[in-house]
């Protein structure tokens, strides 16, 4: 059986990880920002594209997952891509 991300940020590290080439250069931060949670992702420039996707899709998709995770926690989060 595969690991579980425990919260919103090891999720996104996990999608994030998931959808470089390179892994290891994918870093994540949170903080809270009054009444939400800031999640920073940053990974490498050449991965940028992966991460946002055409038109932003990618990058919607993973907000969509935030927002998912974060009715069913009653939290908000907001994701910003680190450029």
């Amino acid at each position: 059986m595969t690991e579980q991300p425990a919260n919103a940020r090891a999720l996104i590290e996990h999608i994030a990880k998931a959808l470089v080439d390179a892994p290891t250069e994918v870093f994540i931060d949170e903080y809270e920002d009054g009444d939400e949670s800031v999640i920073e992702l940053e990974v490498a420039e050449a991965d940028l594209g992966k991460v946002i996707g055409r038109s932003g899709r990618v990058a919607r998709a993973l907000r969509g997952v935030l927002s998912a995770v974060g009715s069913k926690q009653d939290k908000r989060y907001a994701l910003e891509i680190i450029e």
